[in-house]
């Protein structure tokens, strides 16, 4: 039980810390500034003030979906295990 909790609590700690992350980070990539930077400089240029969080939040989904196919893959197993050891 004492493990279960420590795993637990150290799992959301994880996932808490990765959460805030993202938000300092700078995720264009050097074609994406250079091309930013270019288009600030013409008269014309379309608004860019969007690009890293459209960035951010196309790197996220991947993740997501992710974790949330193994956690219900961790969940079923679970309750595999719970049912071979009560039979």
């Amino acid at each position: 039980m004492k493990k279960t909790v420590v795993g637990g609590l150290l799992t959301m700690l994880i996932a808490a810390l990765l959460s805030v992350l993202p938000l300092s980070v700078q995720a264009q990539c050097t074609m994406c500034k250079t091309q930013v930077e270019a288009s600030r400089q013409e008269k014309d240029g379309y608004d860019t003030t969007g690009l890293n969080k459209g960035i951010l939040y196309l790197m996220t989904i991947p993740y997501v979906l992710i974790g949330t196919v193994g956690f219900f893959w961790y969940r079923h197993s679970q309750q595999q295990k719970k049912k071979a050891a009560q039979a």
